[in-house]
């Protein structure tokens, strides 16, 4: 049974962008999990996905007769400019075309060696996958762009990493992988010739009805990618989600969440809070995001300069111009956010949300418990759920009795509002401990905490009795404090 894979549209790029693979050899492969409900999205069998998992999801075969390749990108990390980096442990095996029209790329990580693994062995350990699939597919049941996890193929060697860790491959798709780190790479290494072939490549892929506006399309896409980045960060922190590794070869153009590495959500919340082993001076924390966002835009417009006019002061001055919406765009689409959260009237209320968020740091509240009660009680008497969550009840009826004041209370709560609260506060999430618990039983040959995870996150809006054991925040001995990276 064919699969409808085509070759990746990412080779019709200049060659010093990427670098074709030879297939990695495995011996003993075995399929671990497969996305049943994105197979079908993307229009891809899942009986002929699971007959070629050996082959397809491990790069063997692509069944389009294309080699793989892995891109070529550099990048900042925590600040500092790292030169090339590139798919030191990844390839792009081919296009999808979705029933919708939507083109996906097929990417995988752990794929082994590539001219960019940098003295690493390009592989990847079963733990590292499990915990992209589980938080990549759980971003996605909260509708937050991201890239999607559609298998992980277990390769049967031993990695030696902190520990001997099992090796396997996850293979994930997105509408593109190229980051800011890909247009870095091309203004270093390259000439202006091919910074514009990759401009326009990008803005056919992602944003197709800029591509006739002559030069003016380049800032225009520069101003489409920054609204994209600040929806995105207004999302993630509206979950209480810390990316961890906000590096420029780590944020892509299309406002997908990508690169899950040392990745959190926050269980009690704090402004300042860090997952990270290697984030030592929290430059990436939880309230840093949009700032951060910011910084990384301004390297891309950095590298796009010569798109933007024939003088410098010509190309400055569009590129501030692309860029000075960024931190209103910001700003709107997180109070927006967190007014749905809180079932807000109508105005202006950044008072009360800045107020809100610091009564939740002193009541050391959970940040995704307090709003599951606060959405329970508009639709019971029941305030108690709320105020319990606080480390003390007296700080939570404070806070209660300044939302009543503001809202008018649950009784003046809207149908409609109500319904925005169902779906802006999740009852579930990936939380730290649940998906190392995964882990630990899927590197001693045991899913099904993997399974049972995945299944609760899929639809985390829904209350569901199934699942009330995911709803917990992690006990005193379950805290999870440092995430890492899995490289």
């Amino acid at each position: 049974m064919q699969i409808p894979i085509l070759s990746p549209a990412y080779a019709h790029l200049p060659k010093t962008l990427y670098a074709n693979l030879p297939p990695t050899q495995w011996n003993e492969t075995s399929l671990l999990a497969l996305n049943e409900t994105l197979s079908k999205q993307l229009g891809l069998s899942i009986e002929a996905l699971a007959d070629h998992a050996r082959k397809l999801l491990t790069g063997r075969e692509t069944g389009h007769g294309a080699a793989p390749l892995a891109m070529a990108y550099s990048g900042h990390q925590f600040g500092h400019y790292a030169g090339r980096l590139g798919d030191g442990r990844a390839m792009l095996i081919g296009d999808v075309i979705a029933p919708d029209g939507q083109r996906h790329e097929l990417h995988l990580k752990g794929s082994g060696l590539t001219p960019y693994s940098r003295g690493g062995d390009g592989k990847a350990t079963l733990g590292s996958a499990v915990r992209e699939y589980l938080i990549s597919e759980a971003m996605a049941g909260l509708g937050v762009p991201t890239s999607r996890s559609l298998a992980i193929v277990t390769t049967g060697e031993t990695l030696q990493r902190q520990t001997p860790s099992p090796g396997a491959i996850l293979t994930r798709t997105a509408r593109s992988h190229i980051r800011v780190g890909t247009f870095q790479y091309a203004a270093e290494n390259l000439d202006v010739q091919t910074i514009q072939t990759l401009a326009d490549f990008a803005i056919e892929r992602l944003d197709p009805d800029l591509s006739s506006l002559g030069d003016e399309r380049y800032s225009k896409f520069l101003t489409r990618v920054a609204t994209r980045q600040a929806d995105l960060i207004a999302q993630w922190m509206s979950f209480g989600f810390i990316h961890g590794v906000m590096n420029t070869d780590n944020m892509a153009l299309s406002g997908e969440t990508i690169d899950y590495g040392p990745c959190a959500f926050m269980d009690d919340f704090h402004p300042a809070k860090v997952f990270s082993s290697i984030d030592y001076y929290g430059r990436y924390a939880w309230n840093k995001q949009a700032e951060i966002g910011l910084w990384n835009l301004s390297r891309l417009a950095e590298t796009m300069l010569p798109l933007f006019g024939k003088n410098e002061e010509a190309q400055l001055k569009t590129a501030e111009a692309a860029l000075k919406g960024y931190p209103t765009q910001f700003k709107t689409a997180w109070t927006n956010a967190m007014s749905r959260k809180l079932a807000l009237p109508e105005g202006q209320h950044d008072d009360f949300i800045s107020g809100t968020l610091t009564a939740f740091m002193t009541g050391k509240v959970d940040f995704t418990r307090v709003f599951t009660a606060l959405t329970r009680h508009v639709e019971s008497t029941d305030a108690h759920g709320v105020t319990s969550e606080f480390a003390t009840p007296a700080e939570g009826e404070t806070w209660l009795a300044a939302w009543r004041d503001l809202t008018g209370g649950r009784t003046a709560i809207s149908e409609r509002a109500k319904a925005r609260m169902r779906a802006s506060n999740p009852i579930r999430i990936a939380r730290n401990h649940l998906v190392e618990a995964a882990i630990t039983d899927a590197e001693a040959g045991d899913r099904q905490a993997f399974d049972a995870l995945n299944n609760a996150l899929a639809n985390p809006f829904d209350e569901d009795s199934r699942f009330e054991a995911f709803e917990a925040a992690p006990s005193s001995g379950e805290i999870v404090h440092e995430t890492f990276c899995g490289t």
